[in-house]
């Protein structure tokens, strides 16, 4: 009887793709993962199917992300490696509770939670304030779940109006995108990259002055407040949920901002 011809592995274009990304050749990525190139031209090719260690060795020098690394794992005919719960779930309560304390702890100023795709997750007091100045026709796709807030903050009709600093602040948000949209194989962040970078607004990273690229808005009755953000993750997160979540936060970067943000917020809470 003809013998079967082996099955090939399905990891060997993925794996290409991403060397490609990481501009490696093959000697390079294979002294890296200390393996040879021989071997690994036969893993891209698909004459060779790697161990489920090696899969992950490469995807370490790689610096793949998580959620691509399960789809090298289930190419190469393994099982994911990295979980994916709900935020809501039991397993993740301790973290969720966590998230919440820190939302809690940053008001009056504004504090939010998002995936990896930008879609707003959780938000404190001090962001309801920001959100109360978008104009008041702006789409409903804008305003009502699920909210992408790079979306929100950049449409023409969103939050955008009201920022002073437009192009410097487009050029930073649309670089950061841009960069992750990059170092990923997600469609939907290059899609949303493409949209963000039709509306109008400028690009501005020259003129930038200072440590920090500050988001400046004007509130009602001509009041500019003043923010510089920080960003902080689960550095350590073995869950997909946790590892893609990002918490932003807005610092006052003046006096007047925080006092404005103290007495809007405490408007709001007297006024439930």
């Amino acid at each position: 009887m003809p013998q079967k011809a082996p099955v090939k592995s399905a990891i060997g274009p993925l794996l290409r793709e991403w060397r490609t990304r990481r501009r490696l050749s093959q000697l390079d990525l294979s002294i890296e993962a200390e393996m040879s190139a021989r071997h690994l031209s036969f893993v891209e090719t698909g004459r060779s199917r790697p161990s489920r260690e090696l899969v992950l060795r490469l995807a370490d020098v790689l610096e793949v992300p998580m959620r691509e690394q399960n789809q090298l794992l289930i190419a190469a005919g393994f099982a994911p490696e990295f979980t994916e719960r709900s935020l809501d779930d039991p397993d993740l309560a301790p973290f969720s509770a966590g998230i919440d304390l820190v939302l809690r702890s940053h008001d009056p100023y504004p504090c939010l939670v998002v995936d990896r795709s930008w879609t707003l997750l959780r938000a404190n007091k001090g962001v309801q304030v920001l959100l109360a100045q978008i104009p008041g026709d702006a789409p409903a796709r804008l305003l009502y779940p699920p909210i992408n807030v790079l979306r929100l903050s950049l449409h023409p009709q969103g939050l955008s109006s009201r920022i002073v600093n437009l192009s410097q602040w487009r050029a930073h948000v649309l670089g950061r995108l841009g960069r992750e949209a990059a170092t990923s194989s997600s469609g939907p962040l290059r899609e949303l990259f493409d949209e963000l970078m039709e509306y109008p607004g400028g690009l501005d990273a020259e003129s930038i002055e200072g440590v920090a690229i500050p988001l400046i808005l004007r509130a009602d009755a001509g009041t500019e407040l003043e923010f510089v953000s920080m960003v902080s993750t689960f550095g350590t997160a073995h869950d997909l949920t946790l590892a893609e979540l990002s918490i932003e936060t807005f610092l006052p970067a003046n006096t007047e901002t925080g006092r404005y943000m103290s007495e809007m917020t405490a408007s709001d809470m007297s006024q439930q």
